[in-house]
């Protein structure tokens, strides 16, 4: 791992890395922390972040036999971020002899009294380090860098496949792109990224008709040739697969679809790329429903757009059926840890229970929307049970006696891990949950056009 390149001294990145893990600490998300860091040493920090919250565990136990009593907060997310990148098992960025440098110096800056205090553990966990990383290994925290409860969650889930799933979430993700279906082909990118010296390939995944493409190495979206002009997006193929199951078939020309809980708007772009339809995108956040205009703006297509709950259709449907449903609904993103490292952290075990009942009162609610013959797709960007395969029995126990809604070309569990029993066999970049529900009846005469407004 090589933070991103700036001419930032190291002890001022490590001084706002350990602010950001200070406050991930105190409960505020990581996004909402990096907007807070000047934009001149937002990308390293960015970097420093991500690698030190995915071995936290590790780190945190370090600390504790090092220092059984915790430091001030600072000082103990300053030691915490160090071990973490002198952390034998994670690639460390820097030298050694750099690192423990720096974060003497950053100590000094911020706190003069705890520079000592700083140099003698982290010079005492390399003299010792032999004996001191199999210790801070023996708890499940420390070996897995999870929560323990999470720990416990994964391990129930997926019994055979958890250790795995646990390793693989401290690695870094693919970078995966969509191809704006109305502006080219992945064959047509992946050419144009190879005459800049870019590797990559098209996903083989005939649902994805031919439009994902994965690349070789991470770059930033600025490296991307067409970017800003809308004809390329960066989204996780088991995002894309998402709208992929919706249409289907295919939809008829206008016809009417909700992308229910749409932010920051990926799948709502993607719908119109691939399908002439009329798209009402709803989210109950404004500030984040703004993401999904400026998403929508820079690909030059066009929606409806509207901040509402939807779990109270009163308020926002204007009595019209749609004729697809997309459900992204809110989830603990156990899925999508790779990308934000601090969720784990973040996720308190009760916040299943919760959002289980956000996840059940939003099917009830968008299930009498849907016309005669429509489908609804709900999706979570989750490996628990709870919020996947549970959650969609749970619904079909409610609404069977209207007949086999599950579309058996619903996929289920996607594990970003190769696997068999109990979930698709198809391995996904980041851990997703499918099902396609089918209206029982016959689909009404569709629109006579598209682009008409949704109330």
């Amino acid at each position: 791992m090589q933070p991103a390149a700036t001419a930032q001294p190291l002890s001022r990145l490590l001084l706002l890395t350990a602010d950001a893990v200070q406050g991930v600490a105190s409960g505020k998300s990581l996004n909402e922390l990096l907007d807070r860091v000047p934009p001149e040493a937002r990308p390293g920090v960015q970097a420093l972040s991500f690698h030190v919250l995915r071995w936290w565990g590790s780190a945190r136990e370090l600390r504790r036999l090092l220092a059984p009593k915790a430091p001030p907060p600072f000082v103990d997310a300053l030691l915490c971020s160090a071990l973490a990148l002198l952390w034998p098992a994670s690639d460390p960025p820097y030298t050694e002899h750099t690192l423990v440098d720096q974060a003497v110096t950053a100590a000094r800056q911020r706190v003069p009294a705890a520079a000592g205090f700083v140099n003698a553990v982290l010079r005492r966990f390399l003299r010792e380090r032999a004996a001191l990383v199999p210790a801070a290994g023996l708890p499940p925290e420390g070996a897995f860098n999870h929560p323990l409860w999470w720990i416990e969650q994964v391990r129930r889930d997926w019994p055979a496949q958890w250790q795995a799933l646990l390793t693989q979430a401290n690695r870094h993700p693919p970078m995966t792109l969509r191809v704006n279906a109305r502006r080219g082909t992945g064959a047509a990118y992946v050419q144009r990224l190879a005459a800049l010296g870019l590797a990559a390939r098209v996903l083989d995944d005939p649902a994805l008709r031919g439009q994902a493409v994965v690349l070789a190495e991470p770059c930033p979206v600025g490296a991307l040739p067409g970017f800003a002009e809308g004809e390329v997006s960066v989204q996780d193929a088991a995002a894309q697969r998402a709208v992929a199951l919706l249409l289907g078939s295919g939809l008829p020309p206008g016809a009417r679809v909700l992308d229910a809980c749409a932010a920051p708007g990926g799948k709502t772009a993607q719908l119109l790329e691939w399908a002439d339809v009329e798209v009402l995108a709803l989210d109950a956040d404004p500030l984040r429903l703004q993401r999904v205009q400026d998403t929508l703006n820079r690909l030059q297509l066009k929606a409806t757009l509207r901040a509402a709950d939807a779990r109270h259709p009163a308020r926002w449907w204007d009595g019209r059926p749609f004729d697809a449903i997309l459900l992204d609904a809110p989830c603990s993103a156990s899925g999508i840890v790779r990308r934000h490292p601090d969720v784990r952290w973040l996720r308190r075990a009760e916040d299943l229970q919760s959002l289980g009942q956000v996840q059940a009162e939003l099917l009830e609610a968008l299930w009498p929307l849907l016309a005669p013959g429509g489908r609804l797709v709900y999706a979570t960007c989750s490996i628990f049970r709870r919020e996947g395969e549970q959650r969609i029995d749970a619904f079909l126990q409610r609404h069977g006696v209207e007949g086999n809604l599950l579309d058996p070309a619903s996929p289920g569990h996607l594990l970003p891990v190769h696997h068999n029993a109990g979930a698709a066999t198809l391995p996904a970049e980041d851990g997703f949950y499918l099902a396609a529900l089918n209206r029982p009846g016959v689909p009404g005469p569709a629109p006579a056009a598209a682009g008409s407004g949704s109330a």
